[in-house]
């Protein structure tokens, strides 16, 4: 075993050698997916993803990915609610771009698919993917509200409608009910962390935690997230949703400078880089390549996503409109889920399957040039020195 996680380790090493540029193109997540990719289905086959404990890693890295997406959600931004409210008014208008377009595509490129699958599949958005990369320009927070509603809502009806394309209504309610108690299991979580926090035996033991290194609050975060997914895998619900509640509550009770450097090791030095790489190694391009008409549905699809979101981005997001919409068109986690799914129903061929993946990676850069472009219009401006005082003028002719 812990030579398969010495392999999952060092190709996730990839990531950072590639996005080590002062202004890197391809963010770290990139680099994680393709070296995923060359060692496992698609290439070397040297990783299994689909072993217990791989498939375990998988599942917990991605929770914990949107456990660090959610500890940036802070409920008392006073731009928290204008941000819910333009991501709404976005989301809706890609959702009725969306159908026209996914129907043509479906009807022309793939007529032997699941026809609804298309529609569903441009509307989405990828927190897994989106949020990496907006994390590693460091504009996760509240000047990019919109996206922080906008993304996680897509991310979260389009998982929920998905399986109904493909599967018929009988998984939806559970899902639904899933994710509900969810919700509500958060809310819970909220205001018992609000009662508690100012208790005097709750201050002495955060004290006692600082000063003897318990990390109390790092593990009763843990026991949040890992609640909240158990129920979302007994239930069909959402981990994304379990796991940006987790980091919600984490962000309500958390010691910023202490907490943010325990998160960061645990997750983004191992679990997050590793859930990429098994992601990578998941994914097979090699049935691509005697279809064009796969090709043609990867590259319709893609170029599809970006317009829809550009469409909400202009209807709804605040300016650089071009790079709110390009950032939220970044798609890997459905279209990956939507491949495994119809393989294993029959309602899609390898060819499809690898075509709807591959769209996905298509959008990575657009969004990665999309969130450069945020960066670089919501970074605060430098601070610009005095000028210094010329030589004083005087009535002097000479």
């Amino acid at each position: 075993m812990f030579d398969a996680l010495i392999v999952v380790v060092l190709a996730g090493l990839l990531g950072p050698l590639l996005a080590s540029g002062s202004r890197p193109l391809v963010p770290a997540v990139v680099g994680e997916l393709l070296a995923g990719a060359v060692l496992g289905t698609t290439g070397l086959h040297v990783i299994e993803a689909d072993t217990p404990a791989n498939t375990f890693l998988y599942s917990l890295g991605f929770a914990m990915l949107m456990l660090v997406a959610g500890s940036h959600v802070q409920l008392d931004s006073p731009g928290l609610g204008a941000g819910i409210r333009a991501g709404v008014r976005a989301l809706s208008v890609v959702v009725v771009a969306a159908v026209p377009i996914g129907l043509a595509t479906g009807a022309v490129l793939a007529p032997s698919a699941p026809v609804l699958l298309f529609p569903v599949l441009l509307a989405g958005s990828s927190a897994a993917v989106a949020f990496p990369v907006l994390e590693e320009r460091g504009l996760l927070g509240p000047r990019i509200g919109t996206l922080l509603a906008w993304i996680p809502l897509a991310d979260a009806v389009t998982v929920l409608l998905m399986p109904l394309t493909m599967l018929g209504p009988d998984r939806i309610p559970p899902a639904l009910a899933g994710d509900v108690a969810i919700g509500g299991l958060t809310l819970a979580a909220l205001e018992g962390g609000r009662r508690l926090e100012r208790s005097p035996w709750a201050l002495t033991l955060r004290d006692r935690s600082r000063s003897r290194g318990w990390a109390l609050q790092l593990r009763l975060t843990l026991l949040v997230l890992l609640g909240l997914s158990l129920v979302a895998d007994k239930t069909g619900g959402s981990t994304l949703l379990a796991g940006f509640g987790a980091g919600i509550v984490l962000a309500r009770l958390r010691t910023p400078e202490r907490l943010e450097v325990q998160l960061s090791g645990l997750a983004e030095g191992f679990f997050v880089p590793a859930f990429f790489v098994l992601l990578g190694a998941r994914l097979d391009f090699r049935a691509l390549a005697g279809d064009p008409g796969a090709i043609g549905l990867a590259v319709v699809l893609a170029a599809g996503a970006i317009v829809v979101h550009l469409a909400g981005a202009f209807a709804a997001a605040p300016k650089p409109r071009l790079g709110y919409g390009l950032a939220a068109s970044a798609q890997l986690g459905l279209p990956a889920a939507a491949a495994s799914l119809g393989l294993s129903t029959g309602r899609l061929s390898d060819a499809a399957a690898a075509g709807i993946v591959a769209a996905g990676c298509l959008t990575l850069l657009p969004a990665t040039i999309g969130s450069r472009r945020l960066a670089d219009a919501l970074a605060p401006a430098a601070a610009t020195p005095a000028p210094t005082p010329g030589p004083a003028r005087t009535n002097d002719p000479s």
